[in-house]
């Protein structure tokens, strides 16, 4: 989580703790589906969650703005930035319906009211 403070400074204390939850619901969630490498998810943060959040340092969407992450699997890059722009919605796509499964689990048990699943592919948006 300090690789997340180093490059983003401004989060609110519910974005922070948002962000720690998944430090351990990923974990929890792998051992029963694979959703990351069993080899990576010790790198969840840098490997996962920041690079996710990378692309938080060259854009600022306004409120309101919609996003599709087509091919999510767990909930990469979606969940993470669902939680750095609360002000946006986004849609999370995936023809796995065990992946859709947990990234739609982990998106409620951190409290995300701004994300949508969809099990299936883009042409059925």
């Amino acid at each position: 989580m300090d690789e997340i403070l180093k490059y983003f400074p401004d989060l609110t204390p519910k974005q922070i703790e948002q962000l720690t939850k998944l430090g351990t619901l990923y974990p929890e969630w792998n051992q029963k589906i694979n959703v990351i490498s069993r080899k990576d998810i010790d790198n969840l943060y840098t490997h996962h969650i920041l690079h996710s959040l990378s692309i938080g340092k060259f854009i600022t969407p306004v409120a309101g703005t919609k996003f599709l992450d087509l091919g999510t699997g767990g909930g990469f890059p979606g969940i993470p930035l669902a939680i750095l722009w609360p002000d946006c919605s986004f849609h999370l796509i995936d023809r796995i319906g065990k992946k859709i499964k947990v990234a739609q689990s982990i998106a409620e048990e951190v409290g995300l009211t701004n994300v949508s699943f969809q099990h299936g592919d883009s042409g059925e948006c």
